[in-house]
């Protein structure tokens, strides 16, 4: 009887690893060509702001929220860009191409905002906060309260209690500490759905599965667009320092009106924020869903027509 040389299985396991390997490079590679040459850049008092533009019309600022960049806030609402508005979407601070300044808090980020709307010649905007980019728009909401002509807020992220953790804690910090990380970690969740879909996108593995097939790839690209995380990684450590320490923002001060839009069974807890801030305002509403998740899954489209609905109302 034959015995198998003990390096076959090294060998095996090599070609295995390098197979991975090949896979992970090809991906982020694609990743950094997905981003190259959608964007410009504008130097500010904060620093270097990243911000890129869809369509013509009405403007609308669009912010992006964790784990984002000025492509996830056009992933979330470039269907907007058909229906008469000029989206214009900056990476905030530590994300992509944007700088990280020393004091690089919601109320700054907001003054970054303005000074991009002045380079762009836009007097006045709507503005759209999508989870933790809820923070800086309604501190532009406040302190720029006559250029802000309309508040929509998407999933609007809460500051933590004192004494807790974000969502998946270590977990999530461990899938977001490498490129290859968070590779494996999205390529993993095509197989193990039920582990990583809440984890990472703060909605139920059964409402993704259940989700129409345009819907699950919308989904996938969520996920696949999380790379490259390294160029992401500065900017989600300050949305992790802010939830931990929000500064008050007095609410109650926005004139404009606002809408506010989430789901009962967001992971993340976003609807009773966005039920908060719709009664705090003289001039609030808020769209919850019974179902969608953090990331709004199976009610996109009707979160884009809850959108153009309320501002074709303030027009």
């Amino acid at each position: 009887m034959s015995r198998k040389s003990p390096a076959v299985p090294l060998l095996l396991a090599t070609a295995a690893a390098v197979g991975v390997y090949a896979l992970f490079v090809r991906a982020l590679d694609g990743a950094r060509a997905r981003l190259a040459g959608r964007s410009e850049t504008l130097e500010t008092a904060s620093g270097t702001v990243e911000y890129a533009e869809a369509g013509e019309g009405q403007p609308v600022l669009v912010v992006h929220g964790a784990s984002g960049g000025f492509d996830q806030a056009l992933e979330m609402t470039g269907a907007l860009a058909d229906k008469g508005y000029r989206l214009i979407a900056p990476s905030r601070f530590g994300y992509l191409r944007s700088g990280l300044p020393g004091d690089a808090s919601p109320a700054r980020q907001a003054d970054a905002f303005a000074e991009l709307l002045d380079h762009l010649g836009v007097d006045k905007t709507v503005v759209v906060g999508i989870s933790a980019g809820a923070w800086s728009s309604l501190r532009f909401a406040v302190r720029y309260p006559h250029r802000c002509r309309a508040l929509v807020l998407l999933v609007p992220a809460d500051a933590l209690p004192v004494g807790t953790s974000m969502h998946g804690g270590g977990v999530v910090r461990a899938m977001f500490a490498s490129d290859f990380v968070a590779w494996a970690a999205v390529t993993l969740n095509r197989v193990l759905p039920r582990i990583f879909t809440p984890l990472i996108l703060g909605t139920g593995a059964d409402v993704v599965l259940g989700a129409v097939p345009s819907e699950q790839a919308r989904v996938r690209r969520l996920l696949d667009h999380l790379l490259p995380i390294s160029w992401r990684r500065a900017g989600m450590g300050l949305d992790v320092a802010t939830a931990a320490d929000v500064e008050e923002c007095p609410i109650e001060t926005i004139a404009c009106p606002v809408l506010t839009i989430s789901a009962k069974d967001d992971a993340f807890g976003t609807a009773r924020r966005a039920r908060s801030i719709a009664s705090s305002v003289p001039d609030g509403q808020a769209v919850i869903y019974s179902t969608g998740g953090h990331a709004l899954v199976g009610r996109h489209d009707e979160a884009l027509r809850a959108i153009t609905g309320f501002l074709a109302g303030i027009r």
